[in-house]
């Protein structure tokens, strides 16, 4: 069992979304930069904090459907790996005053004996819509000053989830910008967006920054066909059939790379896939081979499985037996993606379920970062793979608590076991949900955000802590 301790560095502080480590242009220490979903980004270093960018008058109004609950904000920041020399940072945002009426009139349920349930188109989308997330350049300026430079894509949402969350990061291997979109949201994926290879939805996509396109507000989109050419030019895609994911990681593995993406469940199992060769698919080909009908060579492209499949297992749509309510029999069916997808796909490489009941396991809730630990200082976890869920699934425990676990890291990516990480910080009487996990820039030390509620409209009930012996 691996024991560690909890330090807190910041607390009182609005849900953290995104824990990142860089040097600004004219520093000289390696400072931790925390995003909130509401849309403030603060600094850390020699035990200075201070504020880097306030955005939160460009943030969409957060849990206006009166739940509290919302998963749009800011979710995804990004350093150029040579911000020191050119000052260029990346956000990912829902945008204020972009709020729609939803893609669907009611909460989505598939329905195994109504096939209208199973083949949902999104129509209207002009109209039928949640919100629009942007992808934005920024500069920090020798003055000091910070400018956005331009804005990458402007994407239309169907619904308030699975937005994707620590959604941008840059790839050590290409150098591009990679941002990881969530299938949409609602549930089950209603409109299979995350299968369908014109769909922006589901995806990890890379950006190639370099290729300096200046789009005055690029047009509104969901999906790629809709994109000047320009930008389909900048686009590749490394993989579909996501549902919603934390972000990809990277874990140098002598002279390549071991990619590392959680997949967040529907019903059942937690997903976490790894892989070290892919090929992406230019946006351009993905075009021309849906304008010519035919088939994308898809060799190398990575499939998550999704809508089909649940991590390891065939999604599945669960009902009560109607015929005979007195009986304890369940219908289960699945969607035809179940038999497309199977032999495509990648296996996970882990999967934790929402009822475990092995006593050195958990039953957890979704998935909330995934980050390899390459540091010395706690030499149990060396090498390994770091994740974190958003809480237990235990009801003894009187308050909820967030999980920690590791696994080993894989060359090969095939099926591992894992092992929960305990803690020893007394979160007292306080809910204490994990939500967000981060790594410094040579992976050798660890940071979770932990939030005190699971509403965003619960302000100021943040801390993010280093992970430590």
């Amino acid at each position: 069992m691996i024991k560690v301790s909890l330090r807190p560095i910041i607390s009182k502080i609005n849900l953290p979304t995104v824990l990142k480590t860089t040097i600004l242009p004219g520093d000289s220490i390696e400072r931790l930069f925390i995003a909130t979903q509401t849309g403030e980004i603060f600094y850390i270093g020699n035990g200075v904090i201070g504020t880097f960018l306030d955005i939160r008058p460009q943030i969409i109004k957060l849990g206006a459907s009166g739940r509290g609950y919302d998963e749009r904000g800011l979710i995804g920041l990004a350093f150029h790996p040579e911000i020191y020399y050119n000052g260029l940072f990346y956000l990912h945002y829902s945008v204020a005053g972009t709020q729609g009426p939803g893609a669907l009139p009611e909460s989505f349920m598939p329905n195994p004996c109504d096939p209208r349930t199973l083949n949902l188109k999104w129509i209207n989308r002009e109209i039928h819509y949640d919100h629009i997330d942007t992808v934005e350049e920024w500069i920090l300026h020798s003055n000091g000053q910070l400018q956005k430079r331009r804005t990458l894509l402007n994407l239309r949402r169907p619904f308030f989830n699975h937005n994707g969350v620590n959604s941008l990061n840059f790839s050590p291997e290409t150098g591009k910008l990679i941002l990881t979109t969530g299938d949409g949201g609602s549930g089950y994926d209603p409109f299979n967006l995350s299968q369908d290879d014109m769909e922006i939805a589901g995806k990890i996509i890379e950006i190639d920054v370099v290729k300096t396109i200046f789009i005055n507000n690029p047009p509104v989109v969901t999906r790629f066909n809709e994109l000047p050419v320009p930008i389909q030019e900048t686009l590749t895609v490394i993989a579909k059939g996501v549902r919603n994911i934390s972000g990809i990681s990277f874990q140098r593995f002598y002279n390549q790379y071991i990619k590392y993406v959680g997949n967040v469940g529907q019903d059942l199992v937690e997903s976490i896939f790894s892989f070290v060769h892919y090929k992406a698919i230019p946006v351009t080909r993905l075009i021309h081979a849906y304008v010519m009908k035919s088939e994308p060579d898809q060799e190398g492209f990575i499939n998550f499985g999704w809508r089909g499949w649940e991590g390891a297992f065939p999604a599945s749509i669960i009902r009560d037996c109607s015929a005979n309510p007195t009986l304890n029999q369940k219908t289960i069916a699945y969607y035809n993606e179940a038999v497309k997808t199977s032999a495509r796909r990648l296996q996970p490489h882990i999967s934790y379920f929402h009822k475990d009941p092995r006593p050195d396991k958990f039953g957890g809730t979704a998935l909330t970062g995934v980050q390899p630990y390459m540091g010395n200082e706690i030499p149990d976890l060396t090498g390994s793979v770091v994740f974190i869920d958003l809480a237990r699934d235990d009801k003894s425990l009187p308050t909820v608590r967030g999980v920690l676990a590791y696994t080993r890291a894989r060359i090969d990516c095939k099926l591992n076991d894992f092992s929960v990480i305990e803690t020893d910080y007394n979160f007292g009487s306080q809910s204490a949900f994990y939500v967000s996990l981060g790594t410094n820039l040579d992976q050798t030390r660890l940071y979770l955000g932990v939030y005190g509620s699971m509403k965003v409209t619960d302000f100021n009930q943040g801390t993010v802590f280093e992970i430590v012996p």
